[in-house]
């Protein structure tokens, strides 16, 4: 009991990091295999369920701290655009999640993005849960030779310590950036990319 609730809280831990976390799947693989439960099945349960818990708080932090108290007006309903949009499109945004659930790619800052939106968050909880589930079911069923082929060849969980690790996490953070600063009612309505003015009262 004690080793899955251990389990249950790095999991979380890990995807409420913001950049530089290592990733989920890489990390089930390496405790599976090291300290394998009863069940492969129980090891996605409760990574699936940690993982969306600690995304959804991600989330929900970026749009408590950084879009009510980081942001100014100008920023906000510029994204606010974004959440226009995507309230009318219900259907594909819980598609996007569960087709991005299944990829290796980093979610985080896909949450972040969708945090500073203040969309409802149980919109994509269920279908994030479902892709992770299914992906971490592969993981645990696979953990054997992934694990070994992880230990081996990547210096285990370090291995996100990677020249190439930091690259992807500083070209994440700077497309974040971009995220706030892109004019998204000018490329949702006209078509246009451009980037957002200052108003004449912040360049004062």
């Amino acid at each position: 009991m004690l080793k899955v609730v251990v389990l249950f809280a790095v999991i979380f831990a890990l995807n409420i990091i913001p950049a530089f976390a290592p990733p989920t799947w890489m990390v089930l693989s390496v405790i599976e295999f090291n300290y394998p439960l009863a069940s492969p099945m129980l090891l996605a349960l409760i990574g699936a369920t940690a993982a969306t818990l600690g995304r959804l708080t991600l989330a929900k932090l970026s749009s408590v701290i950084i879009r009510q108290r980081l942001l100014n007006d100008q920023t906000r309903q510029n994204i606010d655009a974004i959440k226009d949009r995507l309230e009318g499109r219900r259907a594909l945004t819980a598609g996007v999640f569960l087709f991005y659930a299944f990829s290796p790619l980093p979610s985080n800052y896909l949450f972040i993005a969708y945090g500073l939106t203040a969309l409802e968050l149980k919109l994509i909880a269920f279908p994030f849960f479902i892709g992770r589930f299914v992906s971490y079911a592969f993981w645990a069923f696979t953990v054997s030779t992934a694990a070994h082929h992880l230990i081996l060849e990547a210096g285990a969980a370090g291995q996100y310590l990677s020249g190439y690790f930091i690259l992807s996490q500083l070209l994440f953070l700077g497309i974040m950036y971009g995220f706030t600063k892109l004019d998204w009612r000018a490329l949702l309505t006209d078509k246009t990319v451009r980037w957002m003015k200052r108003s004449p009262r912040l360049a004062e």
